[in-house]
């Protein structure tokens, strides 16, 4: 065989090799269907959302397993937190070494809220909108809506009158908050079950990954995440804009989670991670991001580990943003305020962490 001939099989060789590369990035099924949108601008991180090291004191609390993503405390003065392995573990502030199973649900709690009853209400990514009686027995409130089930139940809390509000993150990803988010779709819901008629109810749908929810002072409105979009929309359910939605706060900082309400006029939110500008440029270009999934391993944003949480009042202004970057305890995903103390839970990490709430203010400083 001659040079030439050896150099023109060589190049066939690499051309086909190139052409089925392209073929495999352009055409190998993947599991999400890529969508464009537009993210909305990401505040500099000056004034209110200045850098600071308010959160360094939350050093973590006690080991419970993992993924305690959100928390609650119950009538009987103990913390309870949702665990991966389908756990609901609990202990009492002043002894937080003592952990204690107190049911396994055989899904994913995430969401978690005591009734007037007494009865825990557990969002359950898997298994749907769940109670748990006295007598710890799991039964199925609801998983689905007409004839939609309910894919990835994630947050809920519950109004003065019973009815419990709680998030449905996506139709399309059981539990893969990632793929969802690389999808962008916005097939995320805000929900409503009434206990006395059994009747499940959809209110909001196209969120771009539903989260957290909290009712607001005097039931007025219900307020829940939208992830993907860095906002939080607000559902009137009083007065004479019941049945309206809006804009609660929009352009945050970071990606919002959970949403706890402290009875004093302060909204609590976790923000696991800061906006990532290199991963949301992606949001207009969906056959990159298809590209991406048929890669070897899905490239996902990772920012500097930080803590951090803030606090809206009932304007939706954000008047408290506390932060640790490089501390021991990051990527918080839900913060309650128990008798002037704050603690934070992480769907990452494997423990709890508490810190007194901060007395800085950002307003006016």
């Amino acid at each position: 065989m001659s040079q030439r001939s050896a150099i023109r099989r060589i190049a066939l060789v690499l051309g086909s090799l190139s052409v089925l590369l392209i073929a495999y990035l352009l055409l190998w099924p993947i599991p999400i269907r890529p969508v464009a949108w537009t993210p909305s601008p990401i505040p500099a991180l000056t004034g209110v959302h200045a850098k600071n090291d308010d959160l360094r004191s939350a050093a973590p609390l006690t080991t419970v397993g993992k993924g305690p993503e959100d928390l609650v405390l119950g009538p009987d003065g103990h913390v309870y937190t949702g665990l991966e392995d389908g756990r609901i573990v609990r202990f009492r502030p002043d002894r937080p070494d003592e952990i204690t199973t107190y049911v396994n649900t055989g899904g994913r709690p995430l969401g978690l809220k005591f009734a007037n009853d007494g009865y825990l209400i557990v969002a359950d990514g898997a298994r749907g909108l769940l109670s748990v009686n006295k007598d710890r027995l799991v039964q199925t409130l609801t998983d689905s809506v007409g004839d939609s089930p309910l894919i990835f139940v994630n947050h809920l809390d519950i109004a003065a009158d019973g009815t419990i509000w709680f998030s449905d993150s996506s139709q399309r990803f059981k539990g893969d908050a990632l793929l969802d988010m690389m999808e962008g779709s916005a097939t995320g819901r805000l929900l409503s079950y009434e206990p006395r008629t059994g009747m499940t109810k959809v209110h909001l749908d196209g969120l771009r990954f539903a989260n957290g929810v909290s009712v607001g002072p005097d039931d007025e409105y219900v307020l829940v995440s939208e992830t993907l979009e860095a906002r939080i929309k607000r559902l009137w359910v009083k007065g004479p804009r019941r049945g309206e939605s809006d804009t609660f706060v929009d352009q945050l900082p970071g990606y919002p989670d959970n949403i706890s309400y402290n009875d004093d006029g302060l909204f609590w939110v976790a923000l696991p991670m800061p906006r990532v500008k290199a991963w949301e440029d992606l949001a207009s270009k969906p056959l990159v991001r298809a590209v991406l999934m048929r890669l070897p391993s899905v490239p996902a944003p990772s920012p500097d580990p930080v803590a951090w949480i803030v606090g809206l009042n009932a304007n939706g202004e954000v008047v408290r943003s506390h932060q640790s970057w490089g501390g021991d305890y990051s990527l918080v995903t839900g913060v309650t305020e128990i008798n002037g103390t704050l603690y934070l839970g992480s769907i990452y990490l494997e423990a709890i962490a508490r810190l007194s709430v901060p007395e800085r203010l950002v307003v006016g400083d």
